[in-house]
């Protein structure tokens, strides 16, 4: 039975070093925050990391680290949604990657910022016993439908809700042609932009996913998994809203009762300047 770690992270795509954070001493360059991510990981060890927001310069500095300290991970490249998975567990059997389209049909504006919104699909085999999976990292339209709960005025805009819906579904569609080929299980792990209640959730709970979160049977995390750390700076605490206000998800097609152990985050102090959002995982078994 094949036991595996799997972790969504958002590592935050800032500017390099903004000088803002220069002038407080602090550092947010990518080859600086690199290091921190790879702390993360040789402390939880996950099988396979699901990313957003990730840049060309932060990546070759986390496979590079790697590389150096002699980690069996490798990347499957997906622009802002790379996949980082361990060699010596698991091989890939299929690849695939989308950058979500600019419009959604049936609503006015466009919906993917500088094409960062996108998903990358791995189909993974493990080692130990032969097993399929698949694993989805994605990351959904950023804006809100809601002027009440919008920092700037500028995070408004119409029908950003029908968008996610739209994405999320985009992506669903070509996970379940991967079911029906491989007849296995399906995670999809990201920052949706979208909380628990939202259409987007709620649409994949429609088509029969499930949340990590729900099905755990050993621990569950109910934090909203998201703090404070911007341009303008971070702040040493942790977001106190529930689990409900999360924006990042971790849904699930297929699996037996059972499958998920343990649905967690990561909180260490250290973490705080790293990015806005914490990693999330779940153990698991095949």
């Amino acid at each position: 039975m094949a036991k595996l770690r799997l972790m969504s992270n958002n590592i935050w795509c800032c500017g390099d070093n903004d000088k803002r954070w220069a002038e407080k001493g602090e550092d947010c360059s990518a080859e600086h925050r690199a290091k921190g991510f790879v702390k993360v990981y040789a402390q939880t060890l996950p099988d396979v990391i699901g990313l957003q927001e990730c840049t060309w310069r932060l990546a070759d500095n986390l496979m590079q680290l790697f590389k150096d300290g002699k980690e069996p991970y490798a990347l499957l490249w997906g622009r802002d949604t790379p996949i980082i998975y361990r060699t010596d567990k698991l091989e890939i059997v299929e690849g695939d990657y989308l950058i979500y389209p600019l419009e959604v049909p049936g609503f006015e504006g466009e919906f993917n910022n500088a094409k960062t919104k996108s998903y990358c699909i791995g189909v993974f085999r493990t080692k130990e016993d032969g097993k399929l999976f698949i694993f989805a990292s994605t990351h959904l339209w950023w804006k809100s439908s809601n002027k009440d709960e919008v920092r700037h005025p500028e995070d408004y805009q119409p029908y950003s809700d029908e968008a996610r819906e739209y994405q999320i579904n985009m992506l669903m569609d070509r996970v379940e042609e991967l079911i029906e080929k491989y007849n296995c299980p399906a995670i999809i792990v990201g920052d949706f932009n979208a909380k628990y209640d939202s259409l987007a959730v709620q649409s994949a709970f429609k088509r029969g996913y499930v949340h990590a979160h729900d099905i755990a049977t050993d621990y569950r995390d109910e934090k909203n998994g998201h703090h404070f750390c911007y341009n303008e700076g971070y702040d040493h605490y942790e977001n106190p809203k529930p689990f409900k206000e999360s924006i990042d998800q971790f849904i699930i097609k297929g699996v037996k009762d059972g499958f998920v152990k343990r649905f967690d985050r990561f909180y260490e102090d250290y973490y705080m300047s790293l990015s806005d959002h914490f990693p999330m995982w779940s153990d698991v078994e095949l």
